[in-house]
C-alpha cells in the first residue's frame, strides 16, 4: 500500500517530510493516518543525526485542505467523534514536543486540520502563491477547530485576531497571515523548501510573542481585559446568530477555559465541544450542504452533453445587473466580456462598477493595480453591435418587457454567430416566451443572477422545451466560472427562487395589512434564521422590482400569487426602497448608521394606523415566521411535484443560496423532513381556516403526511 508520508534525509542533517495522499488531488487529513505518523514521528527522535524536520506537501497547489469531513458523518456517537478530536490531540502534540526545530512550508490551501498541523510545528513559512491561503473555516460546517485550533492560535496571534478567524471561516492570504504573525516569512514557492530548511538549520527558537495592537495588548495581558474580549464577541455572535448555531459559542468557551485553564484543560474541553457539534442537527445539516454543493460541481445539468468553449461573452445592458454580470466574468472567470448600452452613461456606470469592485481588492492588498488593470482591460463596450460576432455567450440584463427582450434575440441573431448562447437575465418571463422571436430556440437559455450579482452565490439555469443539451451544459459549466453555484431548472414563470420567494413576501405583506409592524415583522424572519427580514428585503430588492414580478406571476399561476392591493399605494408615493432612499425604513442623511429606524410614514401611505412600540412575545413572533415560511415550505414542493427542479437537493441549495433560507435546517425540503409532512399538513390547514385558500397543501404533501414518506430517506 502506498505512504501518505515519505520521509528523507538530506546531508546537512535536515529531514523532509513529504505528505501526499495516494490518488488524490489535495490532501486531507483522516484517521487512519494516525499510525504512520506516529510511526515516522518514532523513526525521527530514535535518529540523532536529524537536525531538523520540515513538514511540505507533495501535491503541486495544495498544502492540507483540512480533515476529510466523510470521517464525520462515519461517527455513530459522540464518543467517537471525541476520539477523532483526541487522536489528532495526540499526534499534533508529538510533533510540537520533538526536541529538534519543526518547520512547515506552505504551499496553496491550508485550511482546518491543514493549519491545525502547521501550528503544532515550531515555526511556519509560505510561498506566495496565489493559491496560498490559511484559514480555520470549520465553524461554516457547525462545527470548531478540533485539532488544537482553539488553543494553538490564539497563542500565536492573539485572543481577538484568532477569534475573528474562527468565528467567521475568513482565509488569510500570505502577506495578511505575515502581518498577524501566523507565518514567520513569506517566499516566492521556488525557494520556499530551501528557506524552511535554513530556518530548521538555524535550530530551535523561543516562542515569539503575538504581534498586537495597543489595545489588544492591554486587554489580553489582564483576565479583566479579556473577559471584556469574551463577553463582547458572544453579544456580537448572539446578535448575528439569533442563537440559532452552537458552534460560535462553544468556539468563545474553548479559546477562555484555555487561555485562563491552560493548554490541557482547554484540548480536553475543545475534543468535548467537538464532539457535541459533530452530533448536533445543525452541523449535519451544514455538511450535507457541503456533500451536496460539491456533488452539483461534477454535473454538467444536461446528463453527457458536453460544454462548448466560451472564449467571449456579451452583455446587454451596463446597470447594476449588467456591470455585475460582465464584473465576475472578467474578474472571475478571465474571459473578454463586451458590455452594450443604449446610452454612454450606462456604459461608464458598468465600467465604474467592475472598477470599484477590483479596487477593493487592491486597498486590501488582495491584488496589485497591475492585475486590477489588467482585469478592467478584459471589459470593453459599446453602443451598438460592433465587436460581437465572435461573442459564444450573450447575457441580456434588460427591463423585464417581453417586447424588448424578443427585440434583443432577433439582434443577437442576426449580428452573432450560428452557435452564439442567448442568455436572458429574466426574473420572471418564461423563457419559452422570449424563445418565440428566436430563429433558433435550441441557443435560447435562462441565466438568472441575483443581486448583487458578485455576493450572491446561486444562478438560475432555465431550460424551456427546446433548449439543447449541449447549451445546458455551455452555460452551467460558464457559471461555474463565474464563481457561481448554478442549478437547472425548467421553465414556468418565476422559475423556483423567486416563484417560492414571491409567496412568502405576500404572506409576510397580509400580516403587515392586518396591523404588525415593519419591525416585529422582520425580527420574526430574523429570529427563525433568514439573515434579513422580508421587508428589509423588499428595499433591498426593490419595491418597483416586485410589484413588476407579482402580475406575471399571477397570470401565470393564479389567485394565490395576487400581491396585496394596497401596495400599489408605495408606488404611487414613489417608494423603492434602498434605490432612491425611501422604503419602509429611513436611508440618506435622515438615517442613524448604527440603528435601522422604520419611516413611519409608510404606516399612513398604506392606510394603517402606526403600530404601538411594544414587544410581542415568543408566541408571537413564531406565528409570523410560521405563516410566511409555510407558504415557502408549499410552493418549493409544488415546484419539485411539476419538475421545476430536479431534485429536493436542488431546491435546497436553491433556496439556501438564492434567498437566504436559514442553512442550519439544511434548506425547505430538508425542514420539511425534519418537521414532518403531516405536522405541515396540519399547520397549513389551521391556517387555510383561518385566512382562506392560499394556505391549501398541494397534494404531494397530503400524500406524504397520509404516507409517512420523506424526500431524504
Amino acid at each position: 500500500m502506498d505512504k501518505t508520508f515519505n520521509l528523507t534525509r538530506r546531508e546537512d542533517g535536515i529531514a523532509v517530510l513529504v505528505m501526499d495522499v495516494p490518488g488524490e488531488t489535495m490532501n486531507t487529513l483522516r484517521a487512519e493516518f494516525g499510525p504512520e505518523i506516529s510511526q515516522v514521528l518514532a523513526d525521527i527522535k530514535a535518529d540523532d543525526q536529524i537536525k531538523g524536520l520540515v513538514l511540505i506537501s507533495g501535491k503541486p497547489d495544495s498544502f492540507v485542505a483540512g480533515a476529510d469531513i466523510s470521517m464525520l458523518d462515519a461517527c455513530a456517537t459522540a464518543a467517537d467523534a471525541k476520539q477523532l478530536s483526541q487522536q489528532g490531540h495526540a499526534v499534533f502534540n508529538e510533533l510540537e514536543s520533538l526536541a529538534i526545530p519543526v518547520i512547515a512550508a506552505i504551499n496553496g490551501a491550508c485550511l482546518g486540520g491543514g493549519l491545525e498541523l502547521a501550528l503544532a510545528c515550531h515555526q511556519r513559512v509560505c510561498s506566495l502563491h496565489h493559491k496560498t491561503m490559511m484559514g480555520v473555516p470549520e465553524v461554516q460546517l457547525g462545527l470548531l477547530p478540533g485539532g488544537g485550533g482553539t488553543q494553538r492560535l490564539p497563542r500565536l496571534v492573539g485572543i481577538t485576531t484568532a477569534l475573528d478567524m474562527m468565528l467567521t471561516g475568513k482565509q488569510l492570504r500570505p502577506k495578511q497571515a505575515l502581518k498577524l504573525g501566523l507565518v514567520d516569512d513569506i517566499v516566492p514557492e521556488t525557494i520556499l523548501l530551501q528557506t524552511a530548511v535554513e530556518m530548521a538549520l538555524k535550530g530551535k527558537r523561543l516562542p515569539k510573542k503575538a504581534k498586537l495592537s495597543l489595545l489588544n495588548r492591554v486587554l489580553e495581558s489582564t483576565t479583566m481585559g479579556r473577559n471584556i474580549i469574551f463577553d463582547q464577541a458572544g453579544k456580537q455572535v448572539l446578535k448575528k446568530t439569533q442563537g440559532n448555531y452552537p458552534a460560535p459559542a462553544n468556539i468563545i468557551d474553548c479559546v477562555r477555559q484555555g487561555m485562563s485553564k491552560g493548554l490541557v484543560q482547554g484540548l480536553e474541553l475543545e475534543a468535548s465541544h467537538f464532539s457535541s457539534l459533530v452530533m448536533s442537527k445543525e452541523s449535519a445539516a451544514l455538511r450535507r450542504l457541503f456533500f451536496a454543493t460539491t456533488e452539483m460541481k461534477k454535473e454538467s445539468g444536461a446528463g453527457d452533453a458536453k460544454p462548448r468553449s466560451v472564449k467571449k461573452a456579451m452583455v446587454l445592458g451596463g446597470g447594476l445587473m449588467g456591470g455585475g454580470i460582465a464584473s465576475v466574468t472578467t474578474t472571475k472567470a478571465k474571459i473578454p466580456a463586451r458590455v452594450k448600452d443604449i446610452s454612454e452613461q450606462g456604459l461608464s456606470n458598468a465600467l465604474s462598477y467592475a472598477y470599484t469592485l477590483l479596487n477593493k481588492g487592491v486597498k486590501r492588498r488582495h491584488m496589485t493595480p497591475a492585475v486590477r488593470d489588467n482585469l478592467m482591460s478584459l471589459m470593453t463596450t459599446t453602443t451598438v453591435y460592433n465587436g460581437v460576432k465572435d461573442a459564444d455567450i450573450v447575457i441580456e440584463a434588460v427591463f423585464e418587457d417581453l417586447a424588448l427582450k424578443h427585440q434583443m434575440v432577433k439582434d443577437v441573431e442576426r449580428e452573432c454567430g450560428e452557435h452564439t448562447i442567448f442568455a436572458s437575465n429574466t426574473s420572471s418571463l418564461p423563457i419559452s416566451q422570449i424563445a418565440e422571436a428566436a430563429s433558433r430556440p435550441e441557443n435560447v437559455i435562462g441565466l438568472h443572477y441575483f443581486s448583487p450579482v458578485e455576493k450572491m452565490p446561486l444562478v438560475e439555469v432555465i431550460a424551456h422545451a427546446k433548449t439543447s443539451a449541449e447549451t445546458i451544459a455551455t452555460t452551467v459549466a460558464f457559471a461555474r466560472k463565474q464563481g457561481k453555484t448554478p442549478i437547472v431548472v425548467q421553465d414556468g414563470a418565476g422559475f423556483y427562487v423567486n416563484r417560492i420567494l414571491a409567496l412568502y413576501m405576500n404572506e409576510a405583506a397580509q400580516i403587515l395589512l392586518e396591523g404588525q409592524s415593519v419591525a416585529s415583522l422582520d425580527k420574526a424572519l430574523v429570529n427563525f434564521g433568514f439573515p434579513v427580514g422580508p421587508m428589509t428585503l423588499l428595499d433591498e430588492v426593490g419595491i418597483d422590482v416586485g410589484a413588476k414580478i407579482s402580475p406575471i406571476l399571477e397570470k401565470e399561476l393564479g389567485d394565490r400569487f395576487k400581491a396585496p392591493a394596497a401596495f400599489d399605494k408605495l408606488l404611487n408615493d414613489d417608494r423603492k426602497g434602498r434605490k432612491n432612499n425611501k422604503g419602509f425604513y429611513v436611508y440618506g442623511s435622515k438615517s442613524k448608521k448604527k440603528l435601522k429606524q422604520v419611516d413611519t410614514s409608510v404606516y399612513q401611505v398604506l392606510g394603517l394606523s402606526t403600530p404601538e412600540n411594544r414587544e410581542l412575545n415568543a408566541s408571537q413572533l413564531t406565528d409570523m415566521s410560521q405563516r410566511c415560511v409555510v407558504q415557502m415550505l408549499n410552493e418549493a414542493v409544488r415546484c419539485l411535484d411539476e419538475g421545476i427542479i430536479a431534485s429536493a437537493r436542488d431546491g435546497d441549495i436553491g433556496a439556501i443560496f438564492g434567498i437566504g433560507f436559514p442553512p442550519f435546517l439544511g434548506g425547505p425540503f430538508h425542514y420539511i423532513d425534519t418537521l414532518g409532512a403531516q405536522t405541515l399538513v396540519s399547520l397549513l390547514a389551521r391556517y387555510r381556516d383561518q385566512y382562506g385558500d392560499r394556505f391549501t397543501p398541494c397534494d404531494r404533501l397530503i400524500a406524504m403526511a397520509e404516507n409517512g414518506n420523506k424526500f431524504f430517506e
